[in-house]
């Protein structure tokens, strides 16, 4: 049980250090990734949020 929560504490920690879909921090990041490793939503989204602002 205990395992169970300090898992859930350490991915909710994770989930909040995520930068905002769409933002400054997080185009940059992506324009970082190689573009063989974007999901297909994550470059339907650089495209909308990054390239067509």
């Amino acid at each position: 049980m205990k395992k169970m929560v300090l898992i859930s504490i350490v991915v909710f920690h994770l989930a909040g250090c995520m930068a905002e879909v769409g933002s400054e921090a997080w185009c940059a990041g992506l324009a970082e990734k190689p573009k063989g490793d974007w999901s297909l939503n994550e470059a339907k989204d650089y495209a909308q949020h990054c390239l067509l602002k």
